[in-house]
């Protein structure tokens, strides 16, 4: 078992925020951001690259949830929401799961990397385009 598999088994407790038959949203125990939710599946798929399109469907229709609870009823003014799929990616549990960290207009939080690379962005759409 896995440490997400084992917070749906009830046998990790957590703080969550929101749940269904399909899905559980909450609170990340890094304690990183104020609010810093993760959305998963209760079935256990590893990323976005495994999940059946219905299990992922409804995954997103929590992440969207609970966004909008935390902008409609909890004083935030929007939501970073964030996946890695593969350990390349930095994925460090392997059950698929989104990161929701509810944003306001004041909280000096920059999530972007800096970005500025020379690259020819045709040459990279040919080789990334679906044919």
């Amino acid at each position: 078992m896995c440490v997400f598999c084992d917070i749906v088994a009830s046998k990790i407790p957590s703080y969550e925020i929101y749940e269904d038959d399909q899905t559980l949203a909450f609170l990340d125990i890094a304690k990183d951001f104020i609010g810093h939710t993760l959305v998963i599946p209760k079935a256990h798929y590893e990323n976005v690259l495994d999940c059946p399109n219905d299990a992922l469907t409804k995954v997103v229709n929590t992440v969207q949830i609970v966004s909008q609870h935390f902008v409609n009823n909890c004083g935030y003014t929007g939501a970073n929401i964030l996946n890695a799929s593969g350990a390349s990616a930095q994925q460090s549990v392997f059950h698929l799961h989104f990161h929701i960290v509810p944003r306001t207009e004041d909280d000096g939080l920059d999530m972007w990397p800096e970005g500025g690379q020379e690259m020819d962005l045709a040459a990279i759409h040919q080789a990334l385009k679906l044919a």
